[in-house]
């Protein structure tokens, strides 16, 4: 997404420099020591007589292999030399090993992590500037830049100009119409004009896009395009799907790196890996190359999470640009807008990756040469009055470029670069040189090289100017700079800097909330399209669990008959796997794109999930044993529990209709590690049922009336069955609803409590309904005791087994926001609560769950909003813990213009607005309200989960089910947002507001926990505190639910079925190991791959909790991961083989380069896996099964 026109300018010091340390050898005498004589036997004299005779016969060979030994120790050790050569020529590109400085151990076991010792961490960053938007000048963000003119006398400027196009994959248009538009005539133009001439460059970063460019493309085309890769003229960088958004990325754990990057708020950590896996695997797969450095120009903030998965996947370097601008110009200030990004538990300085932030507004070619875009526009030769371009705002425009003028033109040009420099440390340069969907034609591509190219010839032809400038890739920038940073000392005094790289800082934390200007915050977008952001959690899950089937069922498989049925799945699983990659984009999962956009990614997405569903239903025979093989074309026996009839709809439940005498069977898949016991629902049109399990054993269970989003009509007519569930680790348990079948309990149906208004309360059959009485309403189970407000129907507090207490405070409110657009959020002063006395109340008491449901009264006839509030019951459950909290929200029509709607949990913490909010589902990051900055600047993305914690140790939790924004704006209280409907557009481009909202429900799981031991203050402490370990696990039932599948035909309860349940684990894995993916990289070519080539890919996280609270998760933890993993007994009935460590995008073999702590290459001899705290491994393998 491109930026408005805005005007910048710049002031900086001297590059520091030190000369290079030669390393000084000295020579070592040896002096002969005297041995004592003895006597020798004739024998032993014979022998040495050979002996010599042997060494003077065979000097030369000896002394030539010693030589060729020490030549070899010495090249492993020390490294090839160097050539004497000029610092600017190309060098070959090489992987740089990691070179730590101490010894790295991280004790396994799950002890308080370690803290890194860094030079600058973002938050001492906003603790420091004062946010003034002071006017620079030309660089309005800046200052004045200068320079005295020897700063380059003894380290001349080495200037790369980087042509580049960015393309989004969805924007205004969709992405197939930009392709046929705009992209592939890019690509096209690019092939053509870089094999004109060797000295041009250009970097990529979309593989979306050059995967369909290069369908059609032909063959010459093909081979022309991947020799300008090869010969390093044309550089793929980051190479994901897309560039995805960092935001919303989840733990569940785009484009190319810059779209991989695009906005990392959103997206999740597993949609992160699948989306740079599916990229650089089709890549390495067509072309044979994979990506090292990442560009991430147009994401708005960036995640740390992004960091610390493309050190793992083998990334060296990274290239950003949307941060806050009152940042930039501080690091600018210190010369340390270059750096080593370092998570903040790492002590031992294993995930750093270095980093090149851009300085100024944006990425378009006005602000990237220098710090006045005045003088920079006149050289965006694109903007000739030949081409369609806007001509530059500032009315100096581009001229032709001749030899009667580029002498003025080269020094005005070369004026830009030598101040831009004077921002960052070494003599070395990058210029970006592109804009969006920029080099659609040759003659524009050719008025930009050409121009380009006198400019840099005058400039090379001058020894005096003590400058040297080219075209470059991204990879030569780093290279170069590298290489003058092995020579040259930048390091400032006291630095600690980085074992990777000497001479620059090194810093942790995120770039969150984003500002460009003023007081224009990207807080909005956290928000934006929430329906589509819960779309795309449910397909990262759907996909998730279908990748887990199809590895079982290829594992499993004795015979190639059987491999045909996963095999032919292949093509939908690509795409599936491609559209969940395509909205991680950074205008898809965030809300950004014109409503056509949003429908395309909306429509792909709901495909997807239909294929998805329709293939596990016949999975889920093939796994239990029904049928043996299962072709694509054969009907399955099952449907999806939940289906949408629709892209923009809410799921609906399938109704089970066992009549007299008749059963269903329900199937539900557990897609996580452990076993899980649960409290599940079905729904049925009959109350009269009763719930077996897979033994026909009778199983206690609850019926409650199905409610819905209606004030003159809360019931539906159907109901809900709940029952306790057991489902094997990642397995299949059946259990069957019978009507009529003799010696079971009928569900039990639970007790009814209304209050309403009206007199039109009509009790449904079979319920026993009575009124509510008094102003508050309790609801508890064996755990918890819950207070309701009755006036309004909000939860007032939270009472503990223990008789601790936590006031709650729940309100719900809404902003006027006449400001705000898709990206920005912009209110008209605070949220009003919107909740008035009276309103509708329905309580349900079960044994197995009990529910508050409010339709409240608003200043409107249908309100907004309406919610309930569940507690269940059942042993050994983590469900007894939560707090389900599910709020209906239609934010639809005109009324609701220019709102935002909130809901705010104003509690008794005393927080000091200190919070955690979650960075893509992966790690926790701190969050404290300034009152410098205004409210809407203090919003933080919540992709899964926010908490803050009182001075007495007790933590209130939110897990959420989707991605949204939160706050603390007050003591105590914690705020998130629900949705936004804006009528104006924010003026970032897009030309729309948001108005395309659906209905939806927002789901939360609420955790209040008490402290057990240690209390921190989390008020003093700057680093972020981790979730407890039960707080992991809800997270994990809440963001990979149980998949239940239903009969699509009833049965005679007379004749009952074999057992079914299918379980391929052979033990739960321990609680804080997490399998984030277990699939078949490459199915289609699953049987022309020799199995030794290890056809499966496992990636496993181990967890880091918090465990001054129960280290136990309080239920059905059997262990946590301080004792190895043996991978090899990890399956029943199935061997492991060919067990290989690799990357997180499954391509490197070579795990040294990829700074994990421990050696991870001995697995595949020993099979046991030692996992760290915070780390996520990935390996390659084999199964076959046990004969």
């Amino acid at each position: 997404m491109p930026f408005s026109s805005y005007i910048t300018n710049t002031r900086r010091g001297t590059t520091s420099w030190a000369q290079s340390l030669l390393p000084s050898a000295s020579s070592a005498t040896t002096t002969p020591t005297s041995t004592s004589k003895s006597k020798l036997s004739a024998r032993k004299s014979r022998k040495r007589t050979l002996l010599i005779n042997f060494l003077f016969t065979n000097f030369f060979t000896i002394a030539l292999s010693v030589s060729i030994f020490f030549f070899l120790f010495t090249l492993l050790f020390l490294g090839i030399p160097k050539p004497i050569s000029s610092h600017f020529k190309s060098k070959p590109k090489t992987t740089r090993p990691y070179k730590p400085r101490k010894p790295l151990y991280r004790n396994p076991e799950n002890a308080a992590i370690s803290e890194a010792r860094v030079d600058i961490t973002t938050k001492a960053l906003y603790d420091n500037i004062q946010f003034l938007d002071v006017d620079g000048g030309p660089w309005k963000q800046g200052w004045r830049v200068n320079y005295k003119g020897d700063e380059w006398d003894n380290e001349k400027l080495k200037i790369f100009v980087v042509p580049h196009s960015h393309n989004d994959p969805g924007w205004k248009l969709t992405v197939e119409e930009y392709y046929e538009r705009q992209s592939r005539h890019i690509l096209d133009t690019i092939v053509d004009t870089l094999s004109k001439d060797a000295r041009r460059k250009f970097i990529w970063e979309e593989m979306s896009y050059l995967e369909r460019w290069w369908r059609d493309a032909s063959v010459s085309k093909r081979e022309s395009f991947t020799n300008l890769v090869k010969n390093g003229q044309l550089e793929i960088v980051g190479g994901g799907w897309v560039m995805n958004d960092e935001v919303m990325s989840l733990s569940l754990l785009g484009f190319v790196i810059a779209h991989l990057i695009k906005s990392h708020a959103n997206s999740h950590y597993f949609a992160i890996i699948e989306q740079i896996a599916e990229g650089n695997m089709w890549l390495n797969d067509t072309i044979g190359v994979i990506p090292k450095n990442s560009w991430a120009i147009d994401p708005f903030g960036y995640s740390a999470t992004m960091a610390y998965l493309l050190r793992r996947m083998g990334f060296e370097n990274m290239l950003i640009q949307r941060t806050h601008y009152e940042l930039k110009k501080e690091l600018a200030l210190h010369k340390n807008l270059e750096y080593v990004w370092r998570q903040s538990w790492d002590a031992e300085e294993t995930t750093d990756i270095f980093v090149h932030m851009m300085p100024f507004y944006s990425y378009d070619i006005p602000h990237t040469c220098g710090p006045e875009p005045a003088v920079c526009c006149q050289f965006d030769f694109a903007r000739m009055n030949s081409f369609s371009y806007e001509l530059c705002p500032w009315g100096q425009h581009p001229v032709e470029t001749n030899l009667e003028n580029v002498q003025e033109r080269a020094l005005k040009l070369l004026d830009q670069y030598k101040k831009k420099s004077t921002l960052y440390r070494t003599s070395t340069l990058l210029i970006p040189l592109g804009d969006d969907f920029r080099y659609i034609s040759i003659d524009e591509a050719e008025a930009q090289f050409r121009n380009y190219q006198l400019i840099f010839d005058y400039i090379n032809s001058n020894p005096s100017l003590n400058a040297e400038a080219k075209f470059g890739t991204l990879d030569d920038y780093f290279q170069t700079l590298r290489d003058e940073a092995d020579r040259i000392n930048y390091s400032h005094p006291d630095e600690v800097g980085s074992g990777q790289i000497g001479g620059f800082p090194s810093l942790s934390g995120d770039f969150f909330t984003y500002a460009d200007r003023q007081q224009d915050y990207w807080s909005g977008y956290y928000v934006s399209r929430p329906f589509f952001k819960a779309v795309d959690r449910v397909l990262e899950q759907t996909l998730r669990a279908t990748e887990i089937m199809i590895a079982l069922l290829f594992g499993y498989c004795q015979r190639t008959q059987c491999e045909k049925f996963p095999t032919g799945f292949a093509y939908k699983l690509t795409a599936a796997r491609r559209n969940l990659a395509l909205f991680q984009h950074h205008d898809g999962v965030t809300g950004t794109a014109k409503d056509h956009v949003v429908q395309d990614y909306g429509t792909r997405m709901h495909t997807s999930l239909q294929d998805l569903q329709i293939f596990m239903s016949k999975a889920i025979e093939v796994l239990l044993g029904i049928r043996h093989e299962k072709y694509d074309q054969n009907p399955s026996q099952f449907e999806p529990l939940q289906v949408r009839s629709k892209y923009d709809v809410q799921p609906v439940y399938n109704a089970i209709s066992a009549h007299k005498g008749t059963s269903q069977s329900v199937v539900l898949f557990n897609p996580l590690e452990q076993i899980r016991e649960e409290v599940v629902v079905v729904i049925v049109n009959r109350p009269d049922v009763s719930v077996l399990d897979s033994n026909w054993t009778c199983v206690q269970s609850q019926i409650s009336p199905e409610l819905q989003h209606d004030k003159s009509k809360i019931f539906t007519g159907r109901h809900r069955v709940h029952w306790k569930a057991s489902i094997p680790a990642m397995g299949l348990q059946t259990y069957y609803i019978a009507n009529g079948f003799v010696g079971c309990e009928k569900a039990k149906p639970a007790k009814l409590k209304y209050l309403s208004n009206s007199n039109s309360f009509s009790c449904p059959t079979p319920y026993t309904c009575s009124k509510v009485e008094g102003d508050v309403a309790e609801i508890r189970n064996q755990h918890q005791t819950l207070t309701f407000d009755v006036r309004h129907g909000l939860l007032q507090k939270i009472s503990r087994i223990n008789g601790s207490q936590d006031v709650v405070g729940e309100e719900i409110g809404i902003y006027s926001s006449r400001g705000s657009g898709a990206y920005l959020f912009k209110p008209n002063g605070d949220a009003q609560p919107i909740i008035r006395s009276g309103g509708k109340i329905l309580i349900s008491e079960g044994p197995f769950m009990q529910e508050v449901y409010s339709y409240p009264s608003t200043a409107w006839e249908a309100s907004p909003i309406s919610h309930s509030t569940r507690i269940y019951n059942g042993d050994n459950t983590i469900q007894g813990f939560v707090i389900e909290k599910e709020y209906h929200v239609e934010l639809l029509g005109r009324d609701f213009d220019d709102k935002e709607l909130i809901v705010r949990y104003k509690t008794d913490f005393d927080n000091n607005r200190i919070f955690h909010s979650d960075l893509n589902g992966f790690q926790m990051s701190r969050r404290e309200t300034y009152d410098k900055i205004p409210l809407q600047g203090n919003y933080y993305p919540m992709p899964a989960l926010a908490f803050m914690q009182g001075s007495n140790g007790h933590r209130f939790s939110v897990h959420s089910r989707q991605s949204l924004g939160v706050a603390s704006l007050k003591n105590g209280w914690l705020e998130i947002m629900l949705d936004r409907r804006l009528v104006q557009d924010d003026g970032r481009g897009l030309g729309q507001g948001v108005t395309d909202n659906r209905a939806m429900n927002v789901v939360f799981h609420i955790l209040a926990e008490s402290n057990i031991s240690s209390i921190s203050n989390s008020v003093s402490n700057p680093l972020p505190l981790s979730p407890s370990l039960l707080s992991h696990l809800v997270g994990s039932h809440l963001n990979y639910p149980l998949h239940a599948f239903i009969a699509k035909k009833t049965q005679e309860v007379s004749v009952q079925q074999p057992l079914r349940s299918f379980a391929p684990l052979a033990a739960s894995l321990p609680c804080d190991l997490h399998i984030v993916n277990f699939k078949v990289p490459r199915p289609s070519k699953y049987s022309q791959q020799p199995p030794e080539s290890s056809r499966f890919g496992l990636i496993l996280q181990r967890r880091h909790w918090d465990s001054s609270y129960c280290p136990k998760g309080r239920s059905q933890c059997v262990s946590v991961a301080d004792e190895p993993v043996n991978l090899f007994s990890m399956f029943k009935g199935l061997a492991v083989l060919n067990v290989k460590a690799t990357s997180l995008n499954l391509l490197h073999e070579d795990t040294s380069a990829l700074g994990y702590p421990e050696k991870l290459e001995d697995v595949a001899q020993e099979g046991h896996i030692i996992i760290s705290p915070m780390e996520i491994q990935a390996y390659k393998l084999e199964l076959r099964p046990n004969e």
